[in-house]
């Protein structure tokens, strides 16, 4: 039987970090509701496309308009099974959102699976509820991780790391380890 699993997403989430784990996660059965604080079902956020190009740090271009499917002044954290934090430049201001940190310390009181990649660790950290825990991120995150009390998993950009209920990775070239350990802790 099929999970609800809600995303929380903002303008300039990482594009593939959003598309791929919104698509990959119903393939399987589950309904996933794609909400972003001040927009409705049917609004979109913009994305930035996160390139590692040789560079000392990810590149960014321009990404997709991606279409939101339900409304977050709706969202009851209780109605959800699972809940997906993808990256970019979105969780930077996203963690300042006092509902945002309220629904992922109900999914964490709740030991309900979580799962956040890349820049998404900034609202774990933020969310102040994962001292103790493991957590893999994009490294530009490590001090806020280690900062918040969590322990920082230094692992290949295309794996990824289950602490119990959380599993995170460090970006979306994870995306297979991700979706994969992700998808076995939601059952």
């Amino acid at each position: 039987m099929g999970k609800k699993i809600l995303m929380i997403v903002g303008d300039f989430v990482e594009d593939y970090e959003v598309m791929v784990p919104f698509q990959a996660l119903q393939i399987p059965g589950h309904t996933v509701h794609a909400v972003c604080p001040d927009k409705k079902a049917g609004e979109t956020v913009r994305t930035a496309i996160h390139d590692f190009e040789g560079d000392q740090t990810y590149t960014e271009k321009p990404g997709h308009n991606f279409a939101l499917n339900a409304t977050f002044a709706d969202v009851k954290a209780a109605d959800y099974d699972a809940l997906c934090i993808p990256g970019g430049r979105a969780p930077e201001y996203l963690r300042l959102n006092a509902k945002v940190l309220d629904i992922v310390r109900h999914f964490s009181d709740a030991n309900k699976p979580i799962a956040a990649v890349c820049h998404g660790a900034q609202i774990l950290t933020a969310a102040g509820c994962f001292k103790g825990r493991k957590i893999s991120c994009y490294p530009a995150c490590a001090p806020e991780v280690t900062g918040g009390g969590s322990e920082y998993m230094e692992i290949a950009i295309t794996d990824a790391y289950t602490d119990g209920n959380l599993v995170t990775a460090p970006a979306w070239p994870a995306h297979t380890a991700w979706l994969r350990q992700f998808l076995k802790v939601i059952g």
